[in-house]
């Protein structure tokens, strides 16, 4: 067998500069309302309590620069006096300056964490509540309106809400040392005169100015070069987390994969998505070397810029040298405090970039639960609870559809699927559910769950439907045994005994001893483990109405008649509707739901529109 990497093409090219132009717009409205919900949030008063600390830790920060700043000049003017008796006073006051200093900073940086935490946790019960309300994590996967939510949650939230605070006490920061600087810089500096035309022109101040004016242009420069940053951030955070979803898909099936021999296939895939992420690194590295020499230039030029300025005053003899070191200290505080902007341009766009992610995320959440709430348009199926605790389940009208998606994944229609018919399913009764593969039988199951959004009709539970679905291949989450097969229940909800007597029915002895190990479960049992565990839950959980969804299939037919037989002796009072391609499952039920190619069924228009349905459903006693 050939071990030659094969070339794979990645779904999803490289998003076009159309898109990555929107992807670089500020949106600052929706980024101010991602902010806002936090500071008026149940948690608000430990949130504004932390923030006041850390303002006033900020503000004494200042006040330290100020000193320092009175003390650059008191201390060089007794060097240049060879004042030796102040020069020890003045090392020992820098002394406890320092100290504050370091108090205060250590202090700052202790609190802003704690912050960002606190800040943090709320965002992402918020988002994960809203993600996993309604369902939205489903229909958001079905309709493919966005992507890689697990890095949206985890990586995206912690850089918003650490951006947000950091680059907004950096702006405050600047503001406070702004406004303590630039009076000391006004007066230090002096008026300087200019001949224009033979006029004489006097700028009182003119070092602020000059500082004003270096900001300014340095910004306007640093956002030119730097704005297309935000959406190839944008695009480098999806490539990372596409890279890395492959990679995990990858460990959770490398059994087929090694059994197919799959490597070079898995290998080339890998390395397509990677290529990706190369290639937009490299327009990042192009774009940050641009504005790296745009700030680095402009921070390097303005530690001698003052100096050049300032000097023909001190050469005049009309300035102390320790004047020229404080106006060369009050210069670059300024400068520093109105160039926030351009030094925190390359921080601003990777927080940007990741506020347009989560504004996304958070609009797709959005749509999928207007869709969950609305009963018309995209999501026609009702899902009613009846008070009358013995009746059955009710299917009035049911049609069901498959979406129509346009190229770029997004959800522009329904193509009819299975043709309108109603059924009635009573306590006890046994349905078994088969047609041809891909007719909508599955579908029809996510409709009476109440997931499937696309079609129409009405189905109405019973007050007391404890239903249960087990799929092909179902959930086992990650931790102990007990907890995999007591989902969704945790796994310390049930006595060990009970646990321990539904595996021995479900003819799993092997496992009675290991209820206690942690351990991903899918991937250490074998589909057969898996679904004999999976009727081993349903022995646990006694569901009302159980739906087997192929939930034999990788069982030996004796095993398979074993496990039905047991779930018609320990549920008899449950009604059973299977969906199974065996003849032998038959024996197990009484009714038939039969799916039939529609004999009317025309060409598709692929759009939607007034499509033919493709199947009927025929119920036979």
């Amino acid at each position: 067998m050939s071990t030659t990497p094969t070339s794979v093409t990645v779904p999803g090219p490289a998003i076009p500069a159309r898109a990555l132009k929107i992807q670089s717009r500020l949106r600052m409205a929706a980024t101010w309302a991602l902010i806002k919900p936090y500071w008026k949030s149940e948690d608000r008063k430990a949130g504004l309590g932390l923030l006041t600390l850390v303002v006033a830790l900020n503000l004494g920060i200042v006040y330290i620069n100020v000193l320092l700043n009175e003390w650059n000049r008191v201390f060089y003017n007794a060097l240049e006096q060879r004042d030796y008796a102040s020069f020890k006073v003045l090392l020992l006051r820098f002394s406890w300056i320092a100290a504050f200093f370091i108090v205060a900073a250590i202090s700052r940086q202790y609190y802003t964490m704690m912050l960002q935490m606190r800040w943090r946790t709320w965002m992402t019960g918020q988002f994960m509540g809203h993600w996993m309300g309604h369902q939205a994590y489903y229909r958001i996967e079905q309709t493919h309106t966005t992507d890689n939510p697990d890095q949206r949650i985890s990586d995206d939230l912690r850089q918003f809400t650490d951006g947000a605070l950091s680059l907004s006490l950096g702006l405050l920061n600047s503001v406070v040392t702004l406004l303590s600087f630039v009076g000391i810089l006004w007066t230090v500096s002096g008026p300087i005169s200019l001949a224009l035309g033979g006029n004489e022109i006097v700028i009182p101040g003119y070092m602020v100015w000059f500082a004003a004016g270096y900001a300014v242009i340095g910004s306007l420069i640093a956002h030119l070069v730097g704005r297309p940053l935000i959406g190839l951030n944008f695009q480098q955070e999806q490539y990372e987390a596409d890279f890395r979803f492959t990679l995990v898909r990858l460990r959770e099936n490398s059994e087929p994969v090694a059994l197919y021999r799959g490597e070079p296939t898995e290998q080339a895939g890998l390395r397509a998505r990677f290529d990706r992420i190369r290639a937009n690194w490299n327009q990042l590295m192009r774009y940050t070397r641009r504005l790296t020499f745009v700030s680095s230039g402009y921070a390097q030029f303005a530690i001698i810029f003052p100096i050049l300025v300032a000097a023909p005053r001190y050469f005049a003899g009309k300035m102390t040298l320790g004047g020229l070191m404080q106006t060369s200290s009050a210069f670059g505080q300024v400068q520093g405090a109105l160039s926030w902007f351009v030094d925190s341009y390359a921080t601003l766009v990777g927080w940007k970039a990741a506020a347009n992610r989560l504004i996304d995320f958070q609009e797709a959440i959005r749509v999928a639960e207007r869709q969950d709430e609305a009963h018309t348009g995209v999501r026609d199926i009702e899902v009613e609870h009846t008070g009358e605790p013995q009746a059955g389940i009710r299917v009035d009208g049911l049609g069901l559809a498959l979406p129509v998606r346009a190229q770029r994944g997004a959800s522009v229609g329904q193509r009819p699927l299975v043709a309108p018919f109603s059924l009635s399913i009573a306590p006890g009764e046994r349905w078994l559910v088969n047609g041809p593969s891909g007719c909508g039988k599955s579908v029809l199951f996510r409709a009476l769950a109440g997931i499937w959004p696309y079609g129409s009709g009405t189905v109405t539970m019973p007050a007391d439907a404890r239903t249960l679905f087990l799929p092909q291949r179902s959930y086992l989450p990650i931790g102990t045994l007990a907890d995999a097969l007591a989902y969704p229940d945790a796994g310390t909800a049930h006595a060990a005994e009970a646990l321990q007597a539904v595996l021995l029915q479900a003819r799993l002895p092997q496992l009675v001893d290991q209820l206690d190990v942690f351990d991903n479960w899918s991937l250490r049992l074998s589909p057969g483990e898996q679904q004999r565990l999976a009727f081993a839950r349903a022995l646990l959980q006694k569901p009302r109405y159980l739906f087997l969804d192929e939930a034999t299939s990788a069982l030996d037919e004796e095993t398979e008649g074993i496990m039905y037989r047991l779930m018609v002796e320990a549920l008899p009072d449950a009604a059973i509707i299977s969906i199974a391609h065996r003849s032998t499952v038959a024996a197990f039920h009484g009714r038939r739901l039969r799916y039939v190619p529609d004999d009317g069924a025309g060409a598709q228009d692929g759009q939607g529109g007034d499509a033919a349905v493709s199947y009927r459903v025929v119920c036979e006693a």
